[in-house]
């Protein structure tokens, strides 16, 4: 499941940038359709990444909650209120019925098992036989559906998830070997919505052992909203056509039929849609037969029987699409479906033919077959996430798979890429371990990890709002708090910083080993973590992987791994002390801490000119004692070698300053990504108070020497937090000059990419490293306020307008837009809305939207938000995105927060169930807030109107705090190391 964008890189005057995803993969388009270029450092880099392929299965078991395991304890409940009967009988005569007994429930629990959040394990579904009549006319739909139950207990309590359905009429059979079915008769039935249960009473027990049929009917409607069995619109031939989709995922699937909707309960799927003959019906599996009723035109689609799976991997949906299709090698058709003018366009080209290759590829190494007979994508214009992995029926919001290779970016066809790789690993690596409420992690080239995953989620869970990453969940709303991007990210860290340790043979070898003994069973993380133990053992290494993990899986945060040299001199100078603490951003609640990691520390020592080979140290203690190389005055640590590890490294003040020297005089002794990661370890390990202020802005001094794209987008990412913090300050501009002083040299060498004769279409011609980096150079030029770089975005614009010819190269025209719009007049924002109306490139939408977002003029922001919510003018996909980039711009942070809390009902009324988009608009909105009054302003709304927001406000309250306390105890040291001359900087 994709997750949304919080990338902080965004320009000062409010553009949010996307995240830059990208992944290595190559495709090879069919000779009937348009050629579309793929860079070769694609293929490279996607034969390199052995870890991206070996991450899939075992992220998934690193990342599982023990849902499953829950589901097999009593519970204690808890839910308030009674049940609405539907019969005779109240409470009291529940609580003497001869109900079933579990655990140590008392008897008034184990009579109301409906009470608990969880379902109570009596009863086991076989198979789900679902057949629905969709109504596209006024947006309704009426079911049946017969559910093949296991009976485990006995019990009189048929128990399962309904939500928002009026149920009809349940009847329940029991089949007998050699005895026809008959009807058992029910009590009473009842909704209980307060765990969002529907309740079945019988007047006698089910039998262990034994199976029966529950049918049931019901009506429901297709809400307008992005949950469930919701629907969707968009405009063709200036018509307004409409589409209906699911997503069930977490814990949906109940809003469009009863079922037993927790991951534990999986059984295999039958399906038919009826639905007016004018739509296609697609769903999980291919069409069996279909028939068509010539009384009223309609038209009956069956669905062949699915594999055993969750109820969240259900999916269908009804639209009229068109597709475009391939084949692979081994017979499975793929289709992308999406509105017919992006198909006849060609927009689904590229996503459809690296989708092929992908599958292949990963099905020759996993050597496991996708186990269907087919793979649908399909792409909608509106979705709560990127995409959703359901199994054989990939759902992608239009924006994450749809690509006009005339006018995309290549950073848009990386984060693309990514996107669709993500959904693949879900396809072919499901059917290896099915893992509960597992979720793969596929990532890009391994130096893009470091800023895009490892840099990103460190800024989360050094809060003490975080969580680990594995945790039971305890009822179905808790789901919403364990999976976010801590969940996703740090699994996938973790996993790389274990695979590093072990040696990437001995870690494939264990993962195989693991594979083989669990493939399509039910895996626990510790199955994995004994295999690797295994692994190492064969080798003669006796390490507990399970005792290492669990450090890390298990207890909430990271830690920060202090290193210097020995100032004993009962010690030789080779001795080093090293010592580890909870790495926290707030300092008042670092105090009683006694969490301890098992730490993996790689350490290499090095001089002017050399750096000695790494060596492994582990630090299970506090503080340690350890031998390395000689040392004396002129050389320096350095730690965490190329960031493999999952912890910051700080140093005594002195080798910080030799480090800097290093940097300064000759960085290529240091790498790659050790450069990115001393920058992004010395702003945090500052903004927490661990460092002076001046350490990172000292560091960064060696940049006009930096050629390589990493260290620069590391760099760009801290110095623009800092900019939302320091924007509206009056001495903001010592700042600003400071940046661009970094900053200027660099980018007039690289200068500005050409769209001349013949390169047009031609996105990915340049090396991509290169090209990303004046991308990122360009980018810093004109947020901060370059003469120059203002010119020709500018110039650009001005040249578009009089000649209605766009030429601005498409790798920079989110750049060029938001500068333009923020510095020229309002018909350029009115030049900017027609395009974004006229445009049918969804790339080429999303950043003129953001342009928008860009302007100096209130009352154009005022307008743009008011517009974004209370009409069709803009997608209601964007609407979250448009407050957010609004917020960043520092005109219009006061009006996006403002506007955010008078719009909250609404707001929280349209996406508050889907806990992603939620969670992105209370922490976009939120994250720059920097003052008292603001601080004060977030408490108040929190304490009146945030309940039912989850961890969202909490979180963004602890960022805010923060922002607020950085202000009052470190600004003040920051403007005074900026006020030093540039002669002293280096003293």
């Amino acid at each position: 499941m994709g997750l949304n964008d919080s990338s902080p890189g965004a320009m000062r005057n409010g553009r949010g940038l996307s995240d830059q995803w990208a992944e290595s993969v190559v495709v090879r388009p069919r000779t009937t359709e348009r050629h579309i270029t793929v860079h070769k450092r694609l293929v490279l880099g996607f034969a390199l990444s052995i870890l991206t392929l070996i991450v899939v299965t075992a992220v998934a078991v690193v990342l599982s909650v023990r849902f499953e395991e829950c589901g097999e304890q009593s519970r204690d409940g808890g839910a308030a209120g009674e049940p609405g009967s539907r019969g005779s009988g109240g409470s009291a005569r529940l609580n003497g019925s001869r109900g079933e007994r579990t655990g140590e429930r008392g008897d008034e629990e184990a009579a109301q098992p409906w009470r608990n959040s969880r379902l109570p394990g009596t009863l086991r579904p076989r198979h789900y036989d679902l057949r629905l009549a969709v109504h596209m006319d006024n947006f309704t739909f009426s079911g049946e559906v017969s559910i093949e139950l296991e009976c485990i207990n006995a019990t009189r309590f048929i128990v399962l998830h309904a939500d928002r359905l009026e149920v009809r009429w349940p009847q329940l059979s029991n089949k007998r070997m050699f005895i026809s079915r008959f009807v058992m008769r029910v009590h009473r039935h009842f909704p209980f919505p307060a765990n969002q249960m529907y309740v079945v009473v019988l007047h006698r027990e089910l039998k262990p052992m034994r199976t029966y049929r529950l049918n049931v009917s019901f009506d429901a409607a297709i809400e307008d909203e992005l949950l469930g069995f919701f629907r969707s619109s968009y405009m063709m031939n200036r018509e307004r056509r409409y589409l209906a989709v699911t997503q069930f995922s977490p814990i949906h699937a109940r809003k469009a039929f009863p079922c037993f909707d927790e991951p534990v309960y999986k059984a295999t799927f039958s399906l038919a849609l009826r639905h007016d003959a004018q739509y296609t019906s697609l769903s999980n599996m291919p069409v069996e037969s279909s028939s068509l009723e010539d009384e009223d035109g309609w038209l009956t689609n069956r669905f062949a029987r699915t594999p055993r799976m969750s109820t969240y991997y259900l999916a269908w949906a009804v639209c009229n699409f068109t597709y475009r299709e391939t084949q692979t090698d081994g017979g499975v058709t793929i289709r992308l479906y999406a509105r017919p003018d992006a198909i006849s366009s060609g927009a689904g080209d590229y996503a459809l033919h690296i989708t092929k290759r992908l599958l292949g590829f990963y099905q020759d190494y996993f050597k496991v077959q996708y186990s269907l007979p087919k793979l649908d994508l399909l792409a909608v214009p509106k979705h709560p996430y990127a995409a959703m992995e359901n199994w054989g029926l990939s759902v992608f919001v239009e924006q994450k798979i749809l690509l006009d290779a005339e006018v995309s970016s290549s950073s848009y066809q990386m984060e693309l890429t990514m996107v669709v790789v993500h959904e693949i690993c879900h396809q072919v690596g499901r059917g290896l371990v099915l893992v509960t409420l597992h979720e793969c992690l596929c990532f890009q080239e391994k130096q893009r990890f470091l800023t895009d995953v490892l840099h990103e989620v460190m800024l989360l869970d050094g809060l003490s709002s975080s969580h680990p990453i594995s945790q039971e969940v305890e009822q179905a709303t808790d789901i919403n708090r364990v999976f976010d991007w801590i969940a996703y990210k740090k699994g996938a860290a973790l996993i790389r910083m274990l695979a590093n340790v072990m040696g990437q043979p001995l870690f494939q070898k264990g993962l195989n080993d693991y594979l083989l003994s669990h493939m399509y069973s039910n895996a626990a993380r510790d199955d994995l973590w004994s295999k690797l133990s295994q692994a190492m053992r064969s080798e003669g290494r006796d390490i507990n992987i399970g005792e290492m993990m669990d450090r890390w899986t298990l207890q909430m945060g990271y830690p920060v791994v202090t290193i210097s040299k020995n100032q004993s001199e009962q010690l030789p100078t080779h001795y080093i002390t090293v010592s580890q603490e909870h790495f926290l951003y707030a300092q008042e609640v670092r105090g009683n801490n006694s969490l301890q990691w098992q730490v993996p520390l790689t350490v290499a020592v090095g001089n002017e000119s050399a750096l000695s080979a790494e060596r492994l140290i582990w630090i299970n203690n506090k503080t340690e004692t350890h031998r390395v190389g000689q040392m004396d005055d002129s050389t320096w640590l350095l730690g965490n070698i190329n960031q493999t590890g999952y912890f910051r490294v700080n140093y005594d003040l002195q080798n910080w300053k030799l480090l800097i020297q290093q940097l300064h005089t000759s960085p290529q002794i240091i790498s790659v990504g050790n450069r990115a990661g001393l920058i992004d370890d010395a702003f945090n390990l500052a903004r927490a108070g661990y460092l002076p202020q001046g350490i990172p802005l000292q560091l960064i001094g060696y940049l006009p020497e930096e050629t390589s794209f990493l260290p620069w987008h590391a760099a760009s990412r801290a110095l623009y937090q800092l900019d939302k913090l320091l924007d509206r300050t009056e001495e903001y501009s010592l700042f600003s000059d400071y940046v661009l002083k970094q900053v200027a040299s660099r980018y007039h060498q690289m200068g500005w990419p050409t769209n001349g004769p013949g390169n047009e279409g031609n996105i990915l011609q340049a090396s991509y490293q290169t090209e990303e980096l004046q991308r990122e150079l360009i980018m810093l030029a004109c947020s901060f306020g370059n003469k120059q770089c203002h010119r020709q975005a500018v110039a650009y614009i001005s040249d578009w307008i009089s000649s209605n010819k766009n030429r601005i190269p498409p790798n920079i025209r989110d750049i060029v837009y938001c500068t333009g719009v923020s510095l020229m007049d309002e018909d350029v924002w009115e030049f900017i809305w027609m395009k974004f109306h006229s445009t049918g490139a969804i790339s080429e939408k999303k950043i003129l939207l953001e342009a928008l977002t860009c302007s100096d003029n209130t009352f154009l922001l005022n307008r743009l938000l008011n517009l974004s919510l209370s009409s069709d003018l803009v997608p209601e996909q964007d609407v979250i995105d448009v407050i957010i980039h609004v917020g960043r711009n520092p005109q219009g942070r006061s009006l996006a927060w403002r506007y955010f809390r008078e719009k909250w009902d609404v707001l929280n009324a349209r996406y508050g169930e889907a806990l992603f988009m939620n969670s992105k608009l209370i922490s976009g909105v939120t994250e720059f807030l920097n003052t008292e009054r603001e601080l004060n302003e977030l408490k108040e709304f929190i304490q009146s109107s945030g309940v039912g927001a989850g961890p969202a406000l909490p979180r963004a309250l602890e960022i805010v705090e923060g922002n607020v306390r950085w202000h009052r105890l470190h600004r003040r040291q920051f403007y005074q190391w900026l006020r030093k001359p540039p002669s002293a900087v280096l003293g």
